[in-house]
């Protein structure tokens, strides 16, 4: 019944398209299906880079008490995807030899005592979650605190490490969140500043803005901003926070949410895949943040935030990103440039499993 319903929505608001992009089309909307929500409380756009052209597919609503549609430039929560834009700034520190991933981050946050555990965690162990850092706030039953950024620093020095750094693989927030304060002390620059000037005016990605959460100008969305943004809901389709709100476990500036359209985010996965003119020291931070790193499992390796799934069918670079009100996927398989953003409004949606399926599907046509 819910695919049913979710199928009607999809027919009502995808624009409808001709020849060969209609078999795209079909493709897309068959998977995206399964995550429409049938109640129409939020919605899915998919941005698609395939054969060095870009294709929007928009599904349901952005709104659904002002039955306002998700188009391509709608704003969205990026969610864990946010990651990737900082690990990219790390590579491209690396790449210039302003960094080392080697190095330790208590190195550039003077506050983190040299002898303790966090002391010596390294920049590169915190872009490959291979710290073993783990706070509350990385995983399930969410706690309803969180902390200042002297708390943090005074929970960092205390926390011990279970095992020998560097050896477990365990994804953490806490750790990308230190290495953004190890970023902000290495270049003087709010995150937010760092990101525009390196990442996103280079490519023109005018949409993308990731809010201070402060009292500055750059604090929160503009109006024109919050206009198109999305409203979050919960899996159940509860409505939580407000369009271009900031939520975090993390009181200080620069530590919210990253917001960003599919048609944006199809310039940045243009980008990763090389098919775009992008600067030098830019294209080989991308070039090296994808690169492989550790060894996850038989067929999995982490990158810097990438991860990598590679076996009998083509190699994956992805990353997955959701939040109680929000999730997010991009995924790419460099070899037959092909590439794919998912990003809804709707938590536990999962559209990682939706968007490996509709890169295999489209990458087994073009062979045929």
């Amino acid at each position: 019944m819910r695919l049913a319903i979710a199928a009607s929505t999809i027919a009502l608001i995808a624009a409808p398209a001709a020849g060969a992009d209609a078999q795209i089309e079909q493709t897309v909307a068959r998977h995206v299906s399964t995550i429409v929500p049938a109640a129409g409380a939020g919605g899915v756009a998919v941005a698609l880079r395939l054969d060095g052209r870009a294709l929007f597919f928009n599904y349901g609503w952005a709104d659904r008490a002002t039955k306002r549609p998700i188009t391509s430039d709608t704003l969205f929560n990026l969610a864990s995807l946010r990651k990737v834009f900082e690990a990219t700034l790390l590579a491209q520190a690396v790449h210039n030899g302003e960094l080392t991933l080697d190095e330790p981050v208590a190195k550039y946050v003077s506050e983190l005592e040299q002898a303790s555990d966090i002391g010596r965690v390294t920049l590169g162990q915190l872009a490959t979650n291979t710290s073993g850092l783990l706070l509350p706030q990385d995983h399930p039953p969410w706690p309803d605190w969180g902390y200042t950024l002297s708390e943090f620093i005074r929970t960092l020095n205390d926390w011990k490490a279970d095992k020998p750094l560097g050896t477990q693989h365990t994804y953490t927030h806490a750790g990308y969140i230190l290495l953004q304060l190890g970023l902000e002390r290495r270049y003087g620059l709010p995150i937010d500043q760092l990101i525009e000037q390196r990442i996103l005016q280079p490519l023109a990605m005018t949409s993308t803005t990731l809010p201070r959460g402060d009292n500055s100008p750059r604090g929160r969305l503009t109006t024109e901003e919050k206009r198109r943004a999305v409203q979050g809901y919960t899996d159940d389709g509860t409505v939580l926070g407000e369009p271009g709100s900031q939520e975090s476990y993390y009181h200080w500036p620069g530590t919210g949410q990253m917001y960003s359209s599919p048609r944006d985010m199809a310039v940045f996965l243009g980008a990763n895949l090389g098919e775009l003119p992008v600067e030098q020291s830019l294209r080989e931070a991308m070039t090296l943040a994808q690169q492989g790193i550790v060894s996850i499992g038989p067929r999995n390796l982490q990158a810097l935030a990438w991860e990598i799934l590679f076996g009998e069918a083509p190699t994956i670079v992805e990353k997955y990103g959701g939040l109680q009100n929000a999730s997010a996927y991009i995924g790419m398989m460099p070899r037959d440039k092909l590439g794919i953003v998912i990003l809804g409004n709707r938590g536990n949606q999962y559209p990682n499993e939706v968007g490996r399926r509709i890169m295999l599907d489209l990458a087994s046509a073009r062979r045929r």
